[in-house]
C-alpha cells in the first residue's frame, strides 16, 4: 500500500514569495507530492519609468512614488514580486507608446506574466529536480493560455491539467481549472454542462475513483468552501446594513461529480475567502484559501494511505 503526503496550495496570483514558500514546503512539511492548482498568474503590470536624471516614477497601490535611486527600484520590484504585481523600467519615450496601443500593454502584461512563470518552473526544477518530489502546476480561470506552452515545457514540472495522472502508485489526480462563470468573464469560464463533459471525461479514464484525487478548482456549490462576497450589476460588493452579502459561487458540475463518484479528496481554491475542510459522503474537499498578496502561503497538506485519508490540516506560513 502507498502512503503519499500530499501539499495543495491554489490562487497565488503571481507572488513570487508565495511561490517559493511552495518549493520550501516539500522539506518542511516532509511532503512527496506537490500541487499547486490554478490561478497562478498575477493581475497588474507596475512600470516603472526613468526620469532622465537618474531617478524613476511609478504608481504603486495608488501611490505616486518618486524614485531617487537604482537601490529604491530594486526596492519597489521585489515588494512588487513578493504581492504579485510585475514590474518593467522604461523611459518615459516607451511608456509612452506602451500606453497609447491597448495592443501593446496587452503584450507587456503577457510577456510579464509568461516570463514569471517560466523564472518558476526552472527556480521548482534547480530546487526539487534531485529530491524525488513531484509537482503539478496547472491553470486556473484567470489564467490565459499563453502561459500553457510554459508549463508544458519542463521536464520535472507537471502540467495535469484536463488528464489523469498517477502521483504514486495507489492515488490518480484530475485536474480542471475551468470554472463556471463568474462576473468577471476570466480566460477559463463554461457553462456547467461543459464543466460537467470535462469532468465527466476524466473520470472516465480512472482506474478507481475510491483513492481518487478530483483537483478542480472551482469547489462545490452550497458548502462552507464556496462562500463569496456577493458583486452587484456594478461589480461592486453588495453591503447591506454594514455587513457584506455571501453568496454561493461553486459549481454545481463539481458536487455533482463529487457526489456521484465519491474521490477520496477534493482539492479546491478559487474563493479567496472560504478556507475550510467539508465532507460531501466519504470525500473530504478542502479550499486553503489565499492570502497572497501579504505573501501569507494558505495550504493543505494530507497523508494518503490507500483508500483512505490517514491525517490532514489546513496550513499557515
Amino acid at each position: 500500500m502507498t502512503t503519499s503526503r500530499v501539499f495543495f496550495i491554489t490562487d497565488v496570483h503571481g507572488s513570487t514569495r508565495c511561490f517559493k514558500k511552495f518549493l520550501n514546503a516539500a522539506k518542511f512539511y516532509s511532503a512527496s507530492v506537490l500541487v499547486l492548482g490554478g490561478d497562478i498568474t498575477g493581475k497588474l503590470l507596475v512600470p516603472i519609468i526613468e526620469q532622465g536624471d537618474g531617478s524613476y516614477r511609478c504608481t504603486y497601490e495608488g501611490d505616486e512614488l518618486s524614485l531617487k535611486n537604482k537601490t529604491e527600484v530594486d526596492g519597489i520590484v521585489a515588494r512588487s514580486n513578493d504581492s504579485g504585481y510585475y514590474t518593467q523600467l522604461m523611459t518615459k519615450k516607451e511608456y509612452e507608446e506602451i500606453a497609447a496601443d491597448p495592443d501593446n500593454v496587452k503584450a507587456a502584461f503577457v510577456k510579464a506574466m509568461v516570463d514569471r512563470v517560466g523564472e518558476w518552473v526552472r527556480l521548482a526544477e534547480e530546487r526539487l529536480a534531485k529530491t524525488g518530489v513531484s509537482c503539478y502546476i496547472s491553470p486556473g480561470n484567470d489564467d490565459t493560455f499563453d502561459i500553457d506552452p510554459v508549463l508544458t515545457s519542463s521536464s520535472y514540472v507537471v502540467n495535469p491539467e484536463g488528464r489523469v495522472v498517477s502521483i504514486d502508485g495507489d492515488h490518480e489526480m484530475i485536474t480542471l481549472g475551468y470554472t463556471n462563470h463568474t462576473p468577471w468573464n476570466s480566460p477559463r469560464e463554461v457553462d456547467e454542462g461543459e464543466l460537467s463533459k470535462m469532468i465527466e471525461g476524466m473520470v472516465a479514464n480512472l482506474k478507481s475513483t475510491k483513492s481518487a484525487i478530483f483537483n478542480i478548482h472551482v469547489p462545490p456549490i452550497n458548502t462552507l468552501i464556496d462562500k463569496a462576497p456577493m458583486v452587484g450589476e456594478d461589480m461592486k460588493v453588495v453591503v447591506k446594513g454594514n455587513q457584506v452579502q455571501m453568496t454561493s459561487a461553486g459549481s454545481s458540475a463539481c458536487r455533482n461529480a463529487i457526489e456521484a463518484h465519491q474521490p477520496l479528496l477534493g482539492i479546491h481554491g478559487h474563493i479567496h475567502e472560504s478556507k475550510g475542510i467539508v465532507k460531501i459522503g466519504r470525500t473530504l474537499c478542502a479550499n486553503p484559501g489565499s492570502e497572497y498578496g501579504e505573501g501569507i502561503l494558505r495550504g493543505f497538506l494530507a497523508q494518503l494511505e490507500g483508500d483512505r485519508i490517514k491525517s490532514y490540516l489546513l496550513t499557515s506560513g
